[in-house]
């Protein structure tokens, strides 16, 4: 069994025993250090190794979004799922363009934490696509133009067949729903997920759906 590394970042101590106490009943995961500010993060996972950060979003030091932006940018960074007591709230969004995997609910139910850990170690972003469509909405409502034009510069590098990956990703769908769609099996569609991150430099899946929505790919699919 595989053990999967946690590091529980949030300025609340009564927070961090709680995720403890909750996290210490699976045996596939282990608790490998705690953090009260984001300026912490960096040193401690350095040290400790963590696959996965369950990071605060608001601490009166560091936030989650700086500690986000750091440690994303390090070779072999952790995967980090952001704690918030808001679904679609301008922080959330800021910490998943500095490459957070999604976010988790503070009042979830403790099941459902540990089941996103698990997901987001594995590989697969936690935002379901109800979220994804409420988030997306909230970033249209916040794009401005200088924004779109940004957006639709750095997808002129995908090709037509990326493109329409990049909206499906965009509309919350998984892969093997955007195989169906597209017509092509789900193993051509993770390929071109992968090429997607690599000429946008992008973290994970949640970006690619945050760039497409700021280029208003969706708008256009949708007429």
């Amino acid at each position: 069994m595989t053990v999967i590394r946690v590091l529980l970042v949030d300025d609340d101590p009564l927070v961090r025993a709680g995720l403890s106490f909750m996290m210490g009943g699976a045996a596939d995961i282990e608790i490998v250090g705690e953090a009260a500010d984001g300026g912490e993060v960096e040193a401690l996972a350095e040290r400790t190794r963590p696959d996965v950060v369950l990071m605060d979003v608001r601490m009166p030091g560091v936030d989650g979004i700086t500690a986000t932006e750091r440690l994303r940018v390090r070779p072999e960074a952790p995967q980090v799922v952001v704690l918030t007591t808001f679904h679609a709230d301008e922080q959330v969004l800021r910490a998943l363009r500095a490459g957070a995997a999604g976010f988790v609910l503070k009042d979830t139910p403790p099941a459902e934490i540990v089941e996103a850990v698990r997901r987001v170690a594995a590989g697969d972003p936690v935002l379901s696509p109800t979220v994804t469509r409420q988030l997306m909405r909230h970033a249209a409502g916040a794009a401005g133009d200088d924004r779109r034009s940004r957006a639709r510069e750095r997808l002129a590098a995908l090709n037509d067949r990326e493109r329409d990956v990049a909206v499906r990703i965009g509309q919350g769908l998984a892969n093997a729903a955007i195989a169906t769609e597209l017509f092509m099996s789900v193993a051509t569609v993770k390929t071109h997920v992968s090429r997607i991150l690599a000429k946008l430099d992008l973290n994970n899946r949640v970006q690619i759906a945050l760039l497409a929505h700021d280029a208003g790919l969706l708008e256009e699919d949708a007429s």
